[in-house]
């Protein structure tokens, strides 16, 4: 009862500014920055005027060299986004990927093979690939059967995929997306088929494996620069630096708290400030 009529005795928190509730204000100016920082570099873009670059990826200058290759072998290319389904972002940027390599292989007349464990996942890399078929001028040559639903079992799937390897042998095998316990039997059979095989996952727990077996691989974040990298799309450009400026301030922030906690404790202005 004494406690019951305590907490009914203590008055509610006000909100700060009369908008925000207490403790997530130091948060909406974080994401208010960040913000701030991608409209400006893409505006920057936009207009043409200079952005900082973004640093060379091997993987990614590899991706041309691997199509190539394929093409003078008269060998066919190979594409996954993993496991991921439609909630997972790796899988959005296994996309932003795939239209890049769906255009070379339609440009260079070489056959890309796209395997799939999820059908929606399937429908939109089909889309994904016509429409890339269609932006390279050769519409006639997508083949719809090239796009491939193997099985919705983790390792039914990987075992469709190992197969497609020993029959056709692809002299490219491109990894970008969501992985699993599968990555590892993915990047042996490549490697058995003789592809170049370039991969990338933010699954921490298995890009040991990709690193391991294949010659190039993207480094969790890495491959949400994927889009903007290939295409050198100013807009998409603008938008990768300025989220990379936004990091940048709040590990810059970090540092600065950690400082004044340990000089002059928990009463210093930065954290009175992130407290609100």
């Amino acid at each position: 009862m004494i406690t019951l009529a305590a907490a009914a005795a203590t008055p509610p928190k006000q909100p700060v500014l009369l908008v925000f509730e207490p403790g997530v204000i130091a948060q909406f100016l974080v994401v208010f920055l960040m913000l701030v920082f991608v409209y400006v570099m893409t505006q920057r873009a936009k207009a043409g005027a200079p952005v900082p670059p973004i640093r060379k990826l091997p993987g990614l200058e590899a991706v041309d060299e691997a199509i190539g290759r394929a093409t003078e072998m008269g060998r066919p290319v190979h594409y996954t986004v993993g496991l991921g389904d439609v909630s997972t972002s790796a899988t959005f940027a296994g996309w932003a990927a795939l239209g890049y390599v769906a255009k070379m292989c339609a440009q260079y007349d070489t056959k890309l093979i796209n395997t799939n464990r999820n059908y929606l996942v399937m429908s939109i890399n089909e889309e994904i690939i016509r429409q890339a078929y269609l932006e390279a001028g050769r519409p006639d040559a997508f083949n719809p059967d090239d796009v491939r639903y193997l099985s919705g079992s983790q390792f039914a799937y990987a075992t469709g995929v190992l197969g497609i390897f020993q029959r056709e042998k692809p002299a490219a095998n491109f990894m970008i997306g969501y992985f699993y316990a599968e990555s590892l039997l993915f990047a042996e059979g490549g490697y058995l088929s003789g592809a170049i095989q370039i991969a990338g996952t933010t699954n921490t727990t298995q890009l040991a494996f990709f690193m391991a077996a294949c010659d190039y691989t993207l480094l969790g974040e890495e491959i949400f620069a994927a889009s903007a990298y290939l295409s050198k799309e100013p807009v998409l450009v603008g938008s990768v630096v300025g989220q990379d400026l936004g990091k940048i301030f709040t590990f810059c922030i970090i540092i600065i708290g950690t400082i004044l906690q340990n000089i002059q404790g928990k009463s210093n202005w930065l954290s009175a400030i992130l407290k609100k």
